[in-house]
């Protein structure tokens, strides 16, 4: 803080909390104090080009209908190889990077409607966040980007990505990429994000689609393939399968206060159960992309 203090003086202004609060708690800590019309939010594992507050700002000029927007985010070591250029979702509610670990070679260079943004750089209309609320600190970290997101998209706020505007991201940095930490939140809050947004029908669907995803990840194992492998690299099968279960317990822990906040959303959504399906099918992905890619 005072490092901070020391280099930029009164032109930045500092928030201490008292206790870690996570990405989220950080976040809604800092936002209302804010007097801009969008909010913009980066990871502590990030860097930025020059001119990408411009891209941002001139983007935000010609979609003023839209309620969010991403910049094209790079890998921090390998700044041609794409961390993600927003997001995707599986049927289940996992989600990832849209175009993760694809070279950067002009083929993500159209400025175009996504899903919604990433967590570690993303751009939001205060408007919106007014409207919807902020992030919701249950989920503390990984997903959180996923809630505030879909909670933007069912209210009827599109997102953009703005391939002028590139950031540098640290892939996982604070959590490591293959931890039980990061697994746990993971599978827990993409749970929560199932029965906060999806349609009746879908809900019913995802257990299929789960376990579809599982016998892919139980072959990426097998031929030494995706995040699973890589995390069997550190850590005994055993403790992914437990990890995943402690998940499981803790999502059915937490669904009250989803199931609550499904209900408070409902007076606030735009969007029906068949345009929701309409964003898997354009904004999906297929198990094997979840499973199958580091």
């Amino acid at each position: 803080m005072e490092l901070v203090r020391g280099k930029y003086g009164d032109r930045v202004g500092v928030i201490s909390l008292p206790e870690n609060r996570g990405y989220v708690g950080g976040y809604n800590a800092a936002i209302p104090p804010s007097k801009g019309r969008y909010a913009i939010l980066l990871n502590n594992d990030t860097k930025t080009a020059p001119d990408w507050l411009e891209a941002l700002a001139e983007a935000c000029a010609r979609h003023p209908e839209a309620g969010m927007f991403t910049p094209k985010v790079l890998e921090y070591d390998r700044p041609d190889v794409i961390d993600n250029t927003g997001h995707v979702m599986y049927r289940d509610g996992l989600n990832r990077g849209r175009s993760r670990l694809e070279k950067d070679d002009g083929r993500f260079d159209a400025e175009e409607e996504v899903f919604y943004p990433s967590g570690c750089a993303g751009v939001y209309r205060r408007e919106m966040l007014d409207r919807t609320g902020l992030f919701d600190e249950t989920f503390f970290a990984f997903g959180e980007d996923t809630d505030i997101g879909l909670k933007g998209r069912v209210t009827g706020h599109p997102c953009y990505y703005v391939p002028g505007a590139k950031v540098y991201h640290k892939y996982s940095a604070t959590w490591g990429k293959y931890s039980p930490g990061k697994v746990f939140f993971v599978e827990r809050n993409r749970l929560w994000i199932l029965f906060k947004y999806f349609p009746l029908r879908e809900i019913c669907l995802s257990p299929f689609y789960t376990t579809w995803r599982y016998i892919v990840h139980a072959r990426g194992i097998a031929g030494k393939r995706g995040a699973s492998y890589r995390f069997t690299e550190q850590y005994p099968v055993w403790k992914l399968f437990l990890t995943v279960l402690k998940a499981e317990v803790s999502a059915l822990a937490g669904l009250p206060h989803i199931l609550l906040e499904r209900w408070r959303l409902r007076k606030l959504r735009t969007v029906s159960g068949r345009e929701f399906r309409r964003f898997l099918d354009r904004f999906g992905m297929t198990a094997e992309e979840v499973a199958l890619k580091d």
